[in-house]
């Protein structure tokens, strides 16, 4: 093999060497950036969860201490444990929380509330009054549940909205 023969596969080799080098180099920058967003989208979703978690614990306490509407505490604890672990819902401790929104769902809120007629929304009001006296037992019950309950194990690998 004649010496230029020998030089140019030394070239052609360094060529290649330097050209995987790139490649490599350029593989573990991707592999950094999917690890730093992999990273940062769990961090994300440790600060919801943990919200969630907060939100649904303080509407219990708020609920035993009579300081929110025992119906209201249903409906955005049901909304929330949907977001959270919606397996809860098949809990029969937290059933009441399903079966109250189910009971109230067709009553209007918020400016649709406004905009009805108060004689309807009196009769409504009796009806959810009504709802709260009869279930009450069952609503503070599933508060002090959701209260006891070992958060760390439930609803763990959901990805949040």
């Amino acid at each position: 093999m004649s010496e230029s023969v020998q030089w140019l596969l030394i070239v052609a080799g360094l060529c290649v060497s330097g050209i995987l080098i790139l490649f490599i180099i350029r593989q573990l920058r991707l592999l950094r950036s999917a690890r730093q967003d992999r990273d940062a989208r769990e961090a994300r979703h440790s600060r919801q969860r943990l919200h969630l978690v907060e939100s649904i614990q303080v509407l219990a306490r708020t609920m035993l201490e009579d300081q929110v509407e025992l119906s209201e505490g249903c409906i955005r604890i049901k909304v929330l444990l949907d977001n959270l672990a919606p397996e809860l819902n098949e809990d029969p401790r937290f059933q009441i929380f399903q079966k109250m929104y189910e009971s109230m769902e067709h009553m209007p809120t918020h400016e649709a509330r406004q905009q009805t007629d108060k004689r309807f929304v009196r009769k409504l009001d009796h009806q959810r009054f009504r709802l709260e006296r009869e279930n009450q037992q069952a609503i503070r019950d599933a508060a002090r549940a959701l209260l006891a309950l070992d958060w760390a194990t439930l609803g763990a690998r959901r990805d949040y909205a």
